[in-house]
């Protein structure tokens, strides 16, 4: 089973800039994806960016569509998350999840998704 890790999260001021990091320990196939969710306080985890570990093709929220950037390095099992104009209704816990062959329309779905890491935090001050 593939495992997870993320790093990076932190405090930053509104307009700022983050840069998250997953390792995918276990067998990554190319096929891989990996994802980025986040849960904010109160509410429950919602999809935020993913990439496809061959090809690179990227998929995005459209609220952080051109304020984030979502990259990958196959050799190293990593997936990046640039952030950058940061605002206050970013701060939530970052999670990082990983799935292998999925489509399109369900790339998305939390539930396509069967490897978890334990979450970073960022937090964002106005």
């Amino acid at each position: 089973q593939v495992q997870m890790q993320e790093s990076g999260g932190g405090l930053v001021q509104a307009g700022g800039s983050l840069n998250l990091s997953c390792v995918a320990s276990g067998r990554v196939y190319p096929a891989y994806a990996l994802a980025w969710f986040r849960q904010r306080p109160g509410e429950g985890r919602e999809f935020v960016a993913a990439i496809t570990l061959s090809q690179g093709t990227t998929y995005y929220r459209e609220s952080v569509t051109g304020r984030f950037t979502i990259s990958k390095d196959y050799a190293k099992a990593t997936a990046y998350l640039q952030m950058n104009s940061l605002k206050p209704e970013d701060t939530a816990v970052y999670y990082c999840a990983g799935t292998l062959s999925p489509t399109s329309a369900t790339i998305r779905n939390q539930r396509t998704y069967r490897g978890w890491g334990q979450g970073t935090q960022v937090t964002v001050s106005s």
